[in-house]
């Protein structure tokens, strides 16, 4: 054994399958044997497959190459065997970070010549996420990407979605800098979660070199090459373009021809004569071998982000994502991953006439299991943001990602405050709870990049001819999510919330501050002043309550912090013409109060209006927002509310209550969270079969006795508009400690 290696001592651990006292992992830290080292190869010739040095200089930037190179670090080693990965372990990723920031790079603004990576390292930054509560920081895509035109790059189609290096995107900082926050995180007993994105690549490096066939680079993505003689099928590629989009009657002809396995069944993004299908077709391009070459590519997303094959007899898509996520986790030092996409990793040929089985693939559901297996072995944990029925993340909590992203209960609540009533967010939690889905193993987000998600996929698709009671009447799923989509786009869109907008057929475009402000019934932005600010604040920590009261992890942005509003579209007019609405919420924030000067970000996004101004103000103030969140977020931690169990959604005896019951690790102990989601004070009853008659009832807040429950399994309360109580209900008495 070398000095340069020395062997590192087994710590034993056990899987929790087995041993139900299973340690709680450790913090991450890097472990890689050598830093990655980055090469430089000279630009030289013309950028084709026939110019040795255009292939070198392609393969220094290759995510593939990299990948065969740091997995050889971790093969043989007896590291690679301490920690559990068969089952996923959503209880142990909440107790090593329950409170996630959730930051977007392009939108954060920094001081003056500082990067992105370089503020999130800030130790300032730090200690006000730990007074606050925040235990772990998402950073958000921070990798090169986008494509390669020739020697070229070209900017990225999806907001950094579209990786195509390993390398850290010079925009947002350095691997140093990357490694100085982990670094800090840790220090401050906190986790950095980065992303990976197994369903697709953007157009760099390793797509040029599949492109031209070379060695086992083709099978990364769904390409097939198609003959000359067939070439007069393609369309033709207008100058400038590398490739374009194939209309449906081409994409029935290459299906027929023995090429593709034809429509999926959906085309997401959908844009007549922008993308009709998920198929697109490229020039010719010169091989290595010299032969000019034309492929047909699958992209569920973007033109620009070609889609992973994950069953290429090569391997050599997996070997390219796992490759990422060591990269991520060993080298860079990075505790957890996002999974991106990752619900679209296997396609199948289906019946002559029938859409490809693209969703809901066993394959994706595999794969899944192999990538959360992985990062688990290196003593990471993974959540997945992908919107799914609620039958898919019960499938994918009991083998793949740790965490799944509640797409379910975000568009209910926020139904629940536009109408003022709570029939369908409680539909959506007991729905939940009777398929067997854990709220602890749920990201619970007030607000992300993404638009507000009203697709409801659980009714929409996999259950749209059950029957489900709404509104005192039988309705399909299909027409109940239809129902719930009219609501929240005629009560936060339209000539009331102009500065809200539909996006696609997938959500609206929006900031939690305009939800709240168009069900307050605000037509102008610029009309907020103090009085409404105060009325957005108290609604805003409502729906903060909602999401960390209650089992697993809790999220929240800067947008949520500093109370941002969206951007007017004249603002970010260039970026919303390929229909893109989404950029109007994701304007530039100074969480710090770095550089108050700043028009935009560096990455030149628009500074969006403040409603609560910087953290270091509001730590000032307290009455501000993030002081009452800090409250919140102490009751959540003293009573270990984000580790109980969820029992019961009882009915209400008014329509703008909810009330969640858990039950706490103390014996005989209860949580209720207890929310009035509508406008008007309720004086109204929580009852429900698990409240023990004689229980004392404590606000959380205050210690103070609020009551006693009945004999009836119920006690009374009084609540003002948008107002939320966080509940203890303790056995006291003769009462026994058997709270069910």
């Amino acid at each position: 054994m070398s000095d340069e290696h020395p062997h590192e001592p087994s710590e034993i651990t056990y899987a929790e399958h087995f041993h139900p006292a299973r340690p709680r992992s450790l913090r991450h830290r890097a472990r890689v044997k050598a830093p990655f080292a980055r090469r430089s190869v000279a630009k030289d010739g013309k950028p084709t497959g026939t110019n040795p040095a255009y292939l070198s200089w392609l393969l220094s930037q290759s995510m593939l190459a990299d990948a065969n190179e740091i997995s050889r670090q971790f093969s043989g080693q007896g590291s690679m065997w301490q920690n559990p990965f068969a089952n996923p372990g959503p209880r142990q990723a909440v107790e090593t970070a329950s409170v996630w920031f959730t930051a977007y790079p392009i939108s954060f603004i920094t001081r003056p010549g500082e990067s992105f990576l370089g503020a999130l390292a800030d130790e300032a930054l730090w200690d006000a996420f730990a007074t606050i509560g925040i235990e772990a920081v998402h950073t958000g895509p921070v990798k090169r990407a986008g494509g390669l035109s020739g020697w070229q790059a070209t900017p990225s189609v999806d907001g950094h979605f579209d990786r195509m290096s390993t390398e850290i995107d010079p925009a947002f900082g350095t691997e140093a800098e990357f490694r100085a926050m982990c670094g800090m995180a840790t220090w401050s007993g906190g986790t950095i979660i980065d992303d990976i994105v197994p369903g697709h690549t953007g157009k760099g490096a390793d797509f040029r070199l599949a492109e031209m066939k070379y060695a086992d680079y083709p099978g990364i993505y769904h390409m097939i090459e198609i003959e000359p003689e067939d070439w007069a099928i393609l369309p033709d590629v207008p100058h400038g373009r590398d490739s374009v989009n194939i209309d449906a009657a081409t994409e029935e002809q290459l299906e027929k021809a023995g090429y593709i396995i034809g429509r999926l069944q959906r085309v997401i993004f959908y844009a007549e004569g922008v993308k009709e299908t998920n198929w697109s077709t490229t020039k010719a391009v010169e091989g290595v071998d010299g032969v000019e070459r034309r492929w047909v590519y699958l992209h569920y997303f973007k033109e620009g982000q070609p889609s992973i094959n994950w069953l290429d007899p090569s391997f050599a898509g997996m070997r390219l994502v796992i490759g990422d996520a060591l990269h991520s986790l060993t080298d860079l030092g990075a505790g957890a991953l996002r999974l991106d996409a990752n619900g679209f990793l296997g396609v199948e040929k289906s019946t002559e006439g029938l859409p490809a089985w693209s969703e809901g693939h066993p394959l994706s559901a595999a794969a899944n299991h192999l990538i959360g297996s992985m990062v688990r072995k290196l003593g990471g944990f993974t959540f997945q943001e992908l919107n799914l029925t609620i039958d898919d993340i019960r499938a994918t909590a009991e083998a793949g990602a740790d965490l799944s992203y509640d797409f379910v209960n975000r568009p209910a609540y926020h139904h629940a405050l536009a109408t003022g009533d709570t029939e369908f967010l409680r539909l959506t939690l007991r729905t939940s709870l009777e398929l067997g889905v854990d709220p602890a193993g749920l990201v619970h987000a007030l607000q992300n990049h993404d638009e507000l998600t009203y697709e409801l996929v659980h009714w929409a698709t996999g259950h749209r001819d059950d029957l489900y009671t709404y509104k005192g009447a039988e309705i399909t799923g299909a027409d109940l999510a239809e129902s719930v989509r009219r609501d929240l786009c005629d009560h936060l869109t339209g000539p009331d919330a102009p500065y809200n907008l539909i996006f696609t057929t997938n959500g609206i475009a929006c900031t939690t501050a305009t939800v709240i402000a168009a069900t307050l019934g605000i037509t102008d932005l610029d009309t907020i002043e103090e009085v409404e600010t105060a009325r957005i604040m108290r609604v805003h920590l409502l729906l903060a309550m909602f999401n960390a009261l209650q089992p697993g992890v809790f999220a929240l942005s800067g947008w949520d912090l500093g109370g941002m509003l969206t951007l007017r579209p004249d603002q970010v007019a260039e970026l919303l013409e390929s229909g893109d609405t989404r950029w109007i919420h994701r304007a530039g924030h100074d969480l710090m109060g770095a550089n108050p000067a700043a028009r935009s970000s560096s990455s030149g996004l628009p500074r969006g209006r403040s409603l609560y101004g910087t953290i270091p103000e509001q730590l000032d103030d307290e009455a501000s927002f993030v002081r009452q969140l800090q409250a919140i977020l102490a009751v959540r931690t003293r009573y270990g509310i984000a580790t109980a169990e969820q029992v019961d959604v009882p009915d209400v005896s008014h329509r703008g209550l909810l009330v969640m019951v858990h039950r706490l690790a103390g014996p005989g102990q209860l949580h209720l969270t207890v929310l009035n989601f509508s406008g008007e004070p309720v004086s109204g009853t929580v009852r429900s079969e698990h409240l023990v008659p004689g229980a004392v009832v404590t606000d959380m807040f205050t210690d103070r006795t609020v009551g006693t429950v009945d004999d009836l399994h119920a006690f009374s309360v009084d609540m003002e508009p948008h107002q939320g109580h966080s509940l203890l209900v303790q056995a006291g008495g003769d009462a026994h400690d058997d709270v069910t």
